[in-house]
């Protein structure tokens, strides 16, 4: 692939966040500029379902090669950015507390139908991390389980779920962020377990999540010392490459965490960060904030980056290769009906909100 080749397509390496209902001129000029990978929804972009159709029907129009990705955080609980009339679900792990794959099944696909009638491409979900500390200020009931074994099975049914409703999933947060005792927003949480129990633990659920083929993994701002002494995960070689991609033979896409949590920002420079974490074979930098100059300011560092041989052609070539072919296995049905039909038939149905009621009940 040639320098110009990659400055076409820089701006798949991104998806950024904006403000306001509609698309802003500046994300515009943007998207028209890099050709963006796509953009992530906040509470500060949603008004109501027919306002959040008629926005990624937007966000859509500003594609020049490829679609897309619009994607939101909806976990379910506290992470939930769709509120009343959307179905509102109870936390994972409450959801957990049932064992219950059909039951997480059917959540999952209840939730992927009314996503998508908005059209949402991108889940930011399922958390898989094992919930082994009381004192997690960030996981807590975000998590499924404190056991391996049913954050797998559920994690599964919930990826297999969304995945044939059309939603892509995404298992987070690589390689584990379930016993960590700082916030990533905050501070670079340390993970220090050996590799034999981070194996046996944190990596199941993973392994299960790559084995139904999850869209996507992301990757968690933590430093874990048997893997890496220096590099939060991020940023690091051994953890992207040789441990996801290589021994666990992962072949879909890798996306960051936000890039301008402190975790991150608080170290590095974000220029400097996005560089190293592309350069780690990391294919999608989250860029969560609204300030459109700092994005810019991160593509123009890739691109420097690879024209003076900082980032490997090569491996650059092969992520635009993961993003064709993952975004043709999501982003090549879009919904026909109109805006109107899709709102009243899928958002807030009775069936969604007896699943949800289901769930409460193991509270």
């Amino acid at each position: 692939m040639s320098q110009r080749a990659f400055r076409r397509q820089v701006g798949q390496f991104a998806i950024v966040g904006f403000d306001g209902y509609t698309v802003p001129e500046d994300l515009r000029i943007l998207a028209n500029e890099f050709d963006i990978g796509g953009v992530i929804l906040f509470s500060r972009n949603i008004d109501s379902p027919t306002q959040v159709a008629e926005l990624t029907r937007e966000v859509q129009s500003l594609r020049r090669d490829w679609p897309l990705w619009v994607s939101v955080d909806q976990e379910g609980g506290r992470v939930a950015r769709l509120r009343d009339p959307f179905t509102e679900w109870p936390a994972m792990q409450v959801l957990g507390r049932s064992r219950d794959a059909n039951l997480a099944r059917r959540f999952a696909s209840a939730l992927a139908s009314e996503l998508t009638a908005v059209g949402i491409t991108l889940n930011f979900a399922p958390v898989v991390d094992v919930h082994t500390n009381p004192k997690n200020p960030v996981i807590g009931d975000r998590a499924i389980s404190e056991e391996p074994a049913i954050v797998s099975t559920l994690g599964v049914s919930i990826i297999e779920a969304f995945q044939v409703g059309g939603l892509a999933a995404c298992a987070k947060h690589f390689p584990g962020h379930g016993d960590t005792s700082q916030d990533s927003h905050q501070e670079l949480p340390i993970l220090d377990i050996n590799l034999a129990c981070l194996d046996k633990r944190e990596l199941v659920p993973f392994r299960a999540a790559i084995g139904a083929d999850v869209a996507s993994v992301m990757i968690g701002h933590v430093l874990v010392r048997s893997l890496d002494e220096d590099r939060p995960a991020t940023l690091s070689r051994h953890v992207v490459r040789d441990l996801l991609r290589g021994k666990l033979n992962y072949g879909g896409l890798v996306v960051t965490d936000d890039m301008e949590m402190k975790a991150i920002t608080g170290r590095y420079r974000i220029e400097e960060a996005a560089v190293e974490a592309i350069g780690a074979t990391v294919d999608l930098l989250l860029l969560c904030g609204t300030d459109t100059a700092r994005h810019v300011g991160v593509l123009e560092a890739l691109i420097h980056a690879a024209e003076q041989g900082g980032l490997a052609m090569h491996e650059l070539e092969h992520s635009l290769g993961r993003h064709r072919l993952v975004k043709e296995q999501y982003l090549t049905n879009f919904p026909v009906k109109p805006i109107k039909s899709r709102v009243e038939t899928w958002i807030g149905r009775k069936q969604s909100k007896m699943i949800a009621e289901e769930i409460a009940h193991y509270a």
